[in-house]
């Protein structure tokens, strides 16, 4: 006896909780800053500022310094808590220097709040890496398959009303008469409130879709990403009512956990002599019974306690990522998207690119997609064209076009999109009444997202992408006006005679194209960089860039523009539908001028554009004289400072993007 109240005593000791605030933090091996290095510095102004600017949502993100002691973070409270305990939370984000000393990114989690900071630019994208799986260690031992199906209906629920109810996308969630083992619990879903309702939404799924793999039959787990987030518990962990309540009631028990019925002694049996038989048995077993019983236990915590201590330490890497590893994932059946068309009807017609036209659909589930019917002249073989599917697929930024689908039946070839209500930005831009709407607050989103979905494509991505036909046609924007960039990565889709570097036959949009793709093939990121700079200063003027003398005012944009700006009138190319502050158009005006030099060198990259344009502290260098177009006759030939050359150009104007995985 004495045995078994040791093990129960160390047991005990064992179960003792840890009494810090955080619960998980982890240092990135990205680089390395020293003491009193401007790195350093730049992380405290970062602290501070998530600190300070931490909105009404308990959110905030930002950049402090420049490359390469620029640093990048995030922060979010949990949605439950007031400003107050908000700004308390986020006070002890500094002790992560103490934790992950001289590392260049790291995150830390506690049980109210969250942040990550980085060496690297990541507030463009979607990702939400870095994401960490936690568990509490404890399996339910009572009925634990229903726990798992309860936890599922609990987390949809809180999702629905996460994304439906809240303006924080914020939901919190209880089970109540689970078990006797465990009568209630308690979760969470949250994403951060910078994040469209289709955006959380598809965050919180990706989550969700891997939770079962991870939290099955535990009495606790939660998956943490600097995005969104899910969590569940046993025991409250989060202030006021719960929004979500499932009642967990269990069904009629099974006969596996029915107890079983006291046994009658049958007759001439006497019962007095079994009683005082069954008395004698248990005086012996019972002492057994016990120590062994203890040993067990305390062999199952230990374990169980280890396993918990490793996995806090080292949680399970999840890997969520959308899973098209093939092109099977995507198919989508031929039949389906000719009845979502009404047989391609031409008043389902949206438009007709090089690649051939676009139809609006709506697929069985209600969903409204864009059905891109390829063009036949595609040399493309089957099997290349299902590897180029599954590379565009796999790129998700909320600045670009989703791919839903696609459809490779008979003849057909066709590529299924996320429909985007609001057409493209050039049906807005270049019209005197509809260009009303773009107030200076929406022109600048647009402005930021195109610029953060181009860094994605040409940095972030898995691939490095050019797009090569960057323009105001292929700018898509959503119901909330928000910038989509579309046809990006179809370049494998068409036998173009190219190399990794340069093509023999430049296919592309006059007024957008690089000086250096235009009269010599050659193309880059840099080539991107010049077609942003010529859509950054149409989007300020409203006036657009054909590369053509222009009827009205005379010279084409970017020999209008250099003129304004060298004479100091670049006041007088401002649409005059903007109202807003002379100098920050001034500085988006200088932004593009940059962009739009001759030399690909003297253009910055677009990490660089992100955050010319994220902050106004930066100083930004002088720009010099860009290069000029002008087209004439029938476009046979393009003319330019450095001399005139006949070029081949595609007859449909395909637009074309370049691959190559990292």
């Amino acid at each position: 006896m004495h045995l078994s109240l040791l093990l129960l005593s160390f047991i005990l000791y064992l179960s003792v909780p840890a009494t810090s605030e955080y619960f998980y933090y982890e240092c990135y091996s990205t680089g390395n800053y020293t003491t009193n290095s401007t790195y350093l510095s730049n992380l405290n102004l970062l602290f501070s500022s998530l600190r300070s600017n931490s909105t009404a949502n308990g959110f905030a993100d930002g950049t402090v310094g420049t490359v390469p002691d620029m640093v990048t973070g995030i922060s979010l409270c949990r949605g439950d808590l007031n400003t107050s305990s908000c700004l308390s939370c986020l006070t002890l984000i500094s002790e992560i220097l103490n934790l992950c000393p001289y590392y260049k990114s790291a995150l830390m989690w506690y049980n109210s709040c969250y942040m990550y900071f980085s060496s690297k630019y990541f507030l463009s994208s979607l990702d939400n890496s870095p994401v960490q799986a936690l568990i509490n260690g404890n399996n339910v031992t009572v009925d634990p398959d229903r726990l798992d199906g309860v936890i599922a209906q609990l987390m949809s629920e809180m999702k629905s009303w996460a994304l439906n109810n809240s303006t924080k996308f914020f939901a919190t969630g209880v089970i109540t008469n689970f078990s006797t083992e465990y009568s209630t619990f308690y979760g969470l879903v949250q994403c951060t409130p910078d994040l469209t309702k289709s955006q959380c939404q598809s965050c919180l799924q990706n989550l969700l879709d891997e939770f079962p793999s991870i939290a099955s039959r535990q009495i606790g787990a939660r998956i943490i990403g600097i995005h969104c987030n899910i969590r569940y518990e046993s025991a409250p962990f989060y202030e006021g009512p719960a929004m979500v309540q499932i009642d967990g009631t269990a069904p009629s028990q099974s006969p596996a956990l029915a107890p079983h019925p006291t046994p009658v002694a049958p007759p001439g049996v006497n019962n007095g002599s079994k009683k005082k038989s069954n008395v004698a048995v248990l005086a012996i077993t019972i002492p057994i019974v016990a120590a062994v019983t203890s040993l067990a236990i305390f062999c199952f915590c230990f374990y169980k306690k280890r396993s918990y201590a490793r996995k806090k330490l080292e949680p399970e890497k999840v890997n969520f990522e959308k899973n098209v590893e093939n092109v099977d994932s995507l198919l989508i059946d031929l039949s389906i998207l000719k009845s979502a068309t009404n047989n391609f009807h031409d008043t389902n017609r949206l438009g007709e690119g090089g690649f051939g036209s676009v139809y609006k659909g709506v697929l069985p589930n209600g969903q409204e997609v864009a059905v891109k019917r390829l063009s036949q002249s595609s040399g493309q073989g089957i099997e290349e064209l299902k590897n180029e599917l599954v590379l565009v697929a796999k790129l998700q930024h909320k600045n670009l076009v989703r791919v839903v689908g696609v459809c490779l039946g008979g003849q057909e070839k066709l590529l299924v999109y996320e429909f985007v209500p609001n057409r493209s930005l050039d049906t807005f831009l270049f019209d005197n009444e509809r260009r009303q709407v773009l107030d200076w607050r929406k022109r600048r989103r647009i402005i930021n997202g195109v610029a953060r979905g181009l860094q994605y494509l040409h940095e972030d991505s898995q691939l490095t992408i050019v797009h090569r036909d960057l323009k105001a046609s292929n700018i898509l924007l959503d119901s909330d006006m928000n910038p989509k960039i579309s046809d990006f990565g179809l370049a494998r889709l068409f036998r173009v005679d190219q190399t990794a570097y340069a093509t023999k036959r430049v296919v592309g949009t006059y007024g957008y194209m690089a000086p250096e793709y235009a009269m010599h093939g050659l193309y880059s990121t840099k080539s991107d960089v010049f077609s942003f700079g010529v859509l950054l200063l149409e989007i300020v003027t409203g006036r657009g860039n054909n590369g053509s003398f222009d009827s009205e005012h005379g010279e084409d944009l970017l020999s209008s523009v250099w003129e304004h700006w060298i004479t100091g009138t670049i006041t007088d190319l401002m649409d005059p539908v903007l109202d807003c502050a002379t100098n920050e158009i001034i500085r988006h005006i200088h932004i593009g001028l940059l962009c739009v030099q001759e030399d690909p060198v003297d253009r910055p990259h677009m990490s660089e554009v992100v955050i010319m344009l994220s902050t106004d502290t930066i100083s930004l260098e002088a720009p010099s004289k860009p290069a000029f177009y002008l087209r004439r006759g029938d476009g046979s030939n393009i003319q330019s400072e450095s001399g005139t050359r006949s070029l081949q150009l595609s007859q449909n104007e395909v637009t074309i993007s370049q691959l190559v995985p990292r």
